[in-house]
Order: C-alpha cells, then sequence, then structure tokens
C-alpha cells in the first residue's frame, strides 16, 4: 500500500511537470508570434507580396522573417502548425485538475462552510463551468462581432467577475481560484482548437484547391489569439495562487481574482505597445503596482477588524511564552496534529503536508507564522475544514500571535 501511494504521488509529479513544460512551450511562442506580428516593418512595398518583414537575430545567426496578412499565392512545402502546445497544456491541466482536485474532493474542492457538496455534485459543477466557460466567451465574440472591440473585452471581463463570484460560492478558495484559472485556459483552448485552426485549415485547402483565401478567416484567428495574449498572465497568477493563502484564502478573494485580470492587461499593454513601436507607456506600470497594493490590502482586509498589526516574524520562544499560547496548542493538536503528525492519522497520508509536524508545543511555537497566516488570518488550514475549526479558535490564533509580537 505504502509502494502505491509514493508511485501515485511520483505520477501528480510527473504530470505537473508536464503541464509546466507544455505551458511554456505555448506561452512561448504565443508572446514570440504576437511581439513578432506588432513589430513587423509594413511601411515597405514587398517584392513577394507580404504584409510586412522583421530582421532579427539569434543564437548566433540572423532570421529574415515575412508575414502574409492572408496567405501567400501557392501552399509552401514546408508548413509548421503550431497546435499541439496548446493541447497538451489543456490535457495535462485537467488531469492535474482530476488527479487533485476530483480524486481528492473532501480535501481540495470542498468547503462545508461554503457548500455542503457531495464529491460527484462537486466534479459535475466543476466541469459543467469549463463548458459554460467557452459558450459564453463564443457567445460574446459573436454578439460584438461588429463593435468596438474595447466593448468585447468589458464584456468579457464582466463574463470573468461573475464567475470569480461563482466560484467562491461553490468551492474552497484554493480550488476557486485554480478553477478561475482553469475556466480561463480552457477559453484559450478552445480559440485554438475551434477557431483559429479551423480558420487556418480552411485557408490552406483554398490555397490548395487554387482559391483566394477569404480574409476573414485570418482576421478572426488574430482576434482570438489577441485575447489569449491578454489572458494569459492572469491564468498564470491564478494557477500559482493555491500557494499563497493571503491570495485565496481571504474574504475577498473574489475581488482580488478580478483585480488581477486588470493587472494582466497593464502589463501585456506595455509590452504590447514597445512591441508595436508606439511609444513606452510607463503609466502601465504604475496603474499595475496600484493594483497589486490594493490586492495586498484586500488580503489583510480582515487583520484591520482587530486594532494593531502583527509582524510576521518571530522567536519561538516568544511565542511560547506569550498569553494564550496554551489555549493555542490545544486547538492546534486538536484539529491540524492528525495529518501535521510524524504519522499522520488521517487515512491516505503517510507523511505530513510540506513535512509540517504540529505534535509538541515547541512545533507549534516554531510554525507560528505558519499557523497564523494558515489558520488564523485565512481560512486555508485545515483543508476544507475538515476537522472543523471554529472562528473563536482561529480568533484565539490571531490574539496569541499578535500578543507575542507586540506584549505591551
Amino acid at each position: 500500500m505504502y509502494d502505491w501511494v509514493v508511485l501515485w504521488e511520483w505520477v501528480e509529479i510527473a504530470v505537473r511537470w508536464l503541464h509546466v513544460i507544455t505551458a511554456i512551450a505555448w506561452i512561448g511562442s504565443s508572446f514570440y508570434f504576437i511581439a513578432l506580428d506588432l513589430g513587423l516593418n509594413r511601411d515597405r512595398n514587398l517584392a513577394s507580396g507580404a504584409d510586412g518583414e522583421e530582421w532579427q537575430v539569434h543564437g548566433g545567426g540572423f532570421y529574415h522573417i515575412q508575414k502574409y496578412l492572408v496567405a501567400p499565392e501557392a501552399m509552401p512545402d514546408h508548413l509548421i502548425w503550431f497546435k499541439w502546445e496548446s493541447y497538451a497544456t489543456w490535457l495535462s491541466g485537467f488531469a492535474m485538475l482530476v488527479l487533485v482536485y476530483y480524486l481528492g474532493a473532501e480535501l481540495f474542492l470542498i468547503d462545508p462552510t461554503v457548500m455542503d457538496l457531495q464529491v460527484w455534485q462537486a466534479v459535475a459543477i466543476s466541469m459543467a463551468s469549463l463548458a459554460f466557460g467557452w459558450v459564453a466567451y463564443t457567445t460574446l465574440c459573436r454578439v460584438f462581432v461588429n463593435a468596438n472591440q474595447t466593448a468585447l473585452m468589458v464584456a468579457l471581463f464582466g463574463l470573468l467577475v461573475a464567475m470569480s463570484w461563482f466560484y467562491t460560492q461553490v468551492f474552497s478558495g484554493r480550488a476557486a481560484m485554480l478553477h478561475l484559472g482553469a475556466f480561463t485556459a480552457s477559453i484559450m483552448s478552445g480559440n485554438v482548437f475551434f477557431v483559429i485552426m479551423p480558420n487556418q485549415r480552411i485557408v490552406v485547402a483554398d490555397l490548395k484547391a487554387g482559391r483566394k483565401p477569404d480574409p476573414k478567416y485570418g482576421k478572426i484567428a488574430k482576434q482570438r489569439s489577441t485575447h489569449n495574449n491578454y489572458l494569459t498572465l492572469p491564468v498564470l497568477f491564478l494557477m500559482l495562487s493555491n500557494h499563497y493563502p493571503l491570495v485565496f484564502a481571504t474574504e475577498w478573494n473574489w475581488v482580488i481574482a478580478s483585480l488581477v485580470f486588470l493587472m494582466g492587461v497593464t502589463i501585456r499593454h506595455w509590452f504590447n505597445t514597445r512591441h508595436a513601436r508606439k511609444g513606452n507607456p510607463h503609466w502601465t506600470w504604475g496603474v499595475t503596482v496600484i493594483l497589486f497594493l490594493l490586492i495586498a490590502w484586500l488580503s489583510t482586509a480582515p487583520m484591520r477588524l482587530v486594532e494593531g498589526e502583527a509582524a510576521l516574524q518571530g522567536q519561538a520562544l516568544q511565542m511560547a511564552s506569550a498569553e494564550g499560547f496554551d489555549d493555542v496548542v490545544g486547538i492546534v493538536q486538536g484539529r491540524c496534529s492528525m495529518c501535521h503528525a510524524t504519522e499522520p492519522g488521517w487515512e491516505g497520508l503517510y507523511w505530513p503536508p510540506k513535512g509540517v509536524v504540529l505534535e509538541t508545543p515547541a512545533q507549534i511555537a516554531h510554525e507560528a507564522k505558519r499557523i497564523y497566516l494558515q489558520a488564523g488570518v485565512t481560512h486555508a488550514m485545515p483543508p476544507g475544514n475538515l476537522s472543523y475549526m471554529e472562528p473563536e479558535e482561529r480568533a484565539a490564533i490571531v490574539r496569541w500571535f499578535r500578543r507575542a509580537d507586540d506584549p505591551v
């Protein structure tokens, strides 16, 4: 049984690594081609009939790149398709969703204090929401097809804000952020699978048949590719957020997620403007910093309900001697130590999560910062509140940590 658990852990590691590798490949190619398209020199009449060209140097060699606005006159002999990076990223990401959140639903997906769901119900909501995301997004694109594209982006942002709120009302904070990232990533992969690639196949078929391709197919594909470009950075933030309880386990996590999408827009606007040689909009960095500081403020908003702030560092001896420490030891041993033990008592755990052991007063004092952040300030632990830690117990942890930080 133990060998099987170790093998399963390595399966998760392998799939996660695959997901990271394919995501790097997809994001890298996406960013490169957007930058290339924006930076093309279109102020010259090229003999080839291309729309623009660019000279680049990399790895000791020079590259001469030309782009045809619709298609060249004839089908080239060797044509490279960029699609498998997107497909592999989504498939490996969905595999991680199954391995971690579906098979570990009671720990990571469901929080009874948010919504008391059966595992099958939570999984069904998860899968249905991903499908809904694509349907809703592509419907918006059709509705706003002839409108100003800014209106479409505003409508898309409204959809993302609504889903941010929805996920936090259904799943645990950790799962809500992860699902919002998966929701957005599914839209991005859907763009490649359902729109960009089919449109490119139509153009290729026309070339092979000797027909002149309709430029609308390239225009639509470029629009969807641009959307992907602006959505990439928020997806990365959301996928990393499950490591930081101040992002996913706070009262205003859905607002934080919404603001992250705005940060993605401001950052990409700076890069895209620079690549297009249209200036250097430094104001975007100022807006990004303001948004980030607002997110940080929102993450700790509940802390300001009690007078005083606590530093996030403290000596173990000071923690152990602070008023309320004995109460905290009882709370942690009763609510946390069944998992955070040398030999965990929770079925399926064979070692303490992240190597954190909370069995003795000395160990609890040593991990004061983590306990304060994970179970006091935020509700990240226990996962899904499986041991039913009460609000009064979380408040006791907060009071103890702050008294230790400022005993006067």
